[in-house]
């Protein structure tokens, strides 16, 4: 779990840090060379943007997956769980409310 959650952080540090501009800068020493033509390092480039986006939505989901499970495993309750709770009380303290007032009332 932790390396998940490592995972996810460096991804979203690393797409950050690395634009398109700073590896269409690494790539134009392969173009100044003659082993990369100008379209194709654009190309790449962009590819490699792409797939490191997918990337990192792919581990986002996954580790929003995990933390579901694991919060599920867990004793804690879930917001409609406590929106659940939360109206029953309140129609308690109704009850109790008017039931002391009627007591009162009364005596």
């Amino acid at each position: 779990m932790i390396d998940l959650i490592k995972k996810t952080m460096l991804a979203g540090l690393g797409a950050t840090a690395v634009t398109k501009e700073k590896i269409e800068g690494a790539l134009h020493d392969y173009v100044e060379k003659g082993r990369l033509s100008a379209t194709d390092a654009k190309n790449l480039a962009d590819r490699i943007i792409a797939d490191g986006r997918q990337e990192f939505e792919q581990t986002k989901k996954d580790l929003g997956e995990r933390l579901n499970e694991l919060l599920k495993k867990s004793n804690f309750a879930s917001r409609e769980e406590l929106t659940i709770l939360e109206k029953r009380l309140a129609a308690l303290e109704a009850k109790h409310g008017a039931e002391a007032e009627a007591h009162h009332t009364h005596n």
